[in-house]
């Protein structure tokens, strides 16, 4: 399917390993000039590399904490006006609510709900003024089914939802779509780092630990990255215009409601 989105201008955040990479590549196959993002500067190279290679798109590669002012100052100097902007930034780790300082608390809201609105507030002037843009918010499926240890993350996500829910409103006449992707058990580095953590603390090993996980998912298995990246891509197309204020929920059929 041609996505209509070639020639587009994509910012793709935390992006040069994981769900990023995965949009990132998905968006360079539509056409995209894609501006990728990290803080690492040899992974971040290798992926921008491997993406120039395999899609012969544009690719700049910005090395940057999108959480910080200075940062989304970086990544906005590459693309100042991107027709595309995926919001992607790491999460708080696993920890009991008990544990939760005020700076703790403070940390994980501006990492998951306020750093977001500030991309968001960037960048969606232009996308008006040019009558076209798509805006991803990669949360989690913990905003639809709140797991214990991450209750951090669960409401700091959930508030951007709501934050942004009536903002999705007032700027669809204008073809400019804000939508929200819920990835459940991806196959990645992080999830991987949580499985190693959970067998080192049960005393079992990594295969057990995975069996477990993936006889509690219906589709029993792990989700792969290039298809969150190609839903992603999808929403970011002309034939997603209609689809705005939504939350997409991949997480292999773990939520059991019907709506």
């Amino acid at each position: 399917m041609d996505l209509g989105i070639a020639g587009r201008k994509a910012i793709v955040c935390a992006s040069s390993r994981g769900l990023g990479r995965a949009c990132a590549t998905r968006l360079a196959e539509a056409g995209c000039e894609v501006v990728i993002n990290g803080r690492d500067a040899a992974r971040l190279d290798a992926t921008a590399a491997d993406i120039r290679k395999a899609t012969g798109a544009k690719v700049t590669a910005v090395i940057a904490d999108v959480g910080t002012k200075e940062g989304q100052a970086a990544l906005f100097d590459a693309c100042p006006e991107p027709d595309i902007l995926v919001a992607n930034n790491a999460g708080p780790p696993f920890r009991d609510f008990r544990e939760l300082d005020r700076e703790k608390m403070i940390a994980g809201v501006v990492g998951n709900m306020i750093v977001p609105v500030e991309l968001l507030q960037r960048a969606i002037d232009p996308m008006i003024k040019n009558k076209f843009g798509r805006i991803v918010n990669i949360t989690s499926g913990s905003v639809k089914m709140p797991l214990v240890g991450l209750d951090l993350s669960s409401g700091a996500r959930a508030g951007l939802t709501a934050f942004l829910a009536g903002i999705a409103r007032s700027v669809a006449q204008h073809n400019v779509t804000i939508n929200f992707m819920l990835p459940g058990p991806f196959d990645t580095d992080r999830l991987r780092s949580n499985h190693e953590q959970q067998a080192k603390k049960q005393g079992i090993s990594i295969d057990e630990v995975l069996k477990h996980r993936m006889s509690t998912i219906p589709a029993r298995r792990l989700g792969e990255a290039d298809e969150f990246g190609a839903t992603c891509a999808f929403l970011c197309s002309t034939h997603a215009g209609f689809i705005t204020g939504q939350n997409i929920l991949l997480d292999g059929g773990i939520f059991p409601g019907a709506f």
